[in-house]
């Protein structure tokens, strides 16, 4: 069940403070910050487009709780931060001065400022000798391309994917009623042809990859970047990433939408999650098979899976830290 962010208590370990990047020296990003008693391991989450860093507090705290209520509490660092021009983060990206407007940065570039800030934070661990950082990054939405992004070009622990981005989607997902051979009996019985047509402009005309969002990340090359949701693979020679691969639960996602979009049941349930959970399947592919979970279903969860359920996103997140904390070979 969701849980309202007002009625979190925020830890005290949970330390608020901003970051300038060195390659971008003009603009500050808002962090929440954890300096964990286990300094090896840093987790980081990557909110999706309509969601800021505050929709992981109640992960973070849990966590926080959760470990402190062991015998022997060992909690790893943890970092949520708002990209640019999001949520606490008033900041746009430097890279959109003087640029095509709502397309001056991109997912790409989005993993590269992860990169810095990473290694910002990564610097005030206190690692023993020869101790190399384990980052494990947990992801929702377009939160998920990024870290794909992220871990194509650096070395991860791990990975869990939360109803991640259908990234090679141009998000067309409904039948075209000016298609030859359409047959409008084929629809759901809650849908008319009238009703097919507004699904599919209302659609285009929010989610399509050439749409301005409110930060200005630029989803154009987003299918150019990851074409495949079966590759390319995480890691290299020296190690892949544990990974977990999460999809929505079917009727929940469709009565939000319902809800939120006006979309008809059925158009979700016959064509919008088939060819999401079919993304999902190529996904738990991106990391060799023996350390891939997935893709499993968050039982009552649309698409923001760390609101509807925090206490399942903790249990997934820290099945993953206790499997690179027993992994000796694997390196930042």
């Amino acid at each position: 069940m969701a849980v309202p962010l007002q009625a979190v208590a925020i830890p005290k370990e949970i330390t608020a403070t901003t970051v300038i990047l060195p390659h971008k020296p003009t603009a500050a990003i808002a962090c929440s910050y954890v300096s964990g008693t286990d300094p090896a391991v840093l987790v980081v989450f990557l909110n999706g487009l309509m969601t800021d860093k505050s929709s992981w507090t109640p992960v973070i705290s849990g966590i926080i709780h959760q470990r402190k209520s062991l015998a022997s509490p060992e909690f790893p660092s943890m970092l949520a931060y708002d990209r640019y021009g999001v949520g606490m983060t008033e900041d746009r990206d430097p890279l959109d001065q003087g640029r095509e407007q709502g397309h001056g940065h991109d997912c790409k570039d989005a993993a590269e400022d992860l990169h810095y800030l990473i290694q910002h934070f990564s610097q005030g661990l206190k690692l023993l000798s020869g101790e190399k950082l384990r980052v494990v990054l947990v992801a929702n939405s377009i939160g998920c391309a990024i870290a794909r992004l992220y871990a194509e070009r650096y070395l991860v622990a791990a990975v869990l994917f939360l109803d991640s981005i259908m990234a090679n989607s141009d998000f067309d997902f409904w039948p075209d009623p000016d298609a030859p051979g359409f047959d409008k009996r084929e629809l759901p019985d809650d849908v008319t042809v009238e009703v097919l047509r507004e699904q599919r402009a209302k659609f285009a005309a929010i989610f399509r990859p050439d749409v301005v969002n409110r930060e200005g990340l630029s989803r154009r090359s987003l299918a150019r970047l990851l074409p495949h949701s079966d590759g390319p693979m995480l890691g290299n020679q020296s190690g892949k990433p544990w990974v977990t691969v999460v999809g929505h639960d079917f009727e929940a996602f469709a009565n939000e939408s319902l809800r939120t979009m006006g979309t008809p049941i059925g158009l979700s349930m016959r064509y919008m999650n088939p060819m999401w959970h079919k993304y999902n399947q190529g996904l738990v592919h991106v990391t060799d098979r023996e350390k891939s979970k997935g893709p499993i279903v968050a039982k009552g969860c649309g698409h923001f899976i760390q609101r509807d359920d925090p206490d399942f996103v903790i249990r997934e997140t820290l099945d993953l830290v206790d499997k690179v904390r027993m992994q000796q070979s694997v390196v930042w």
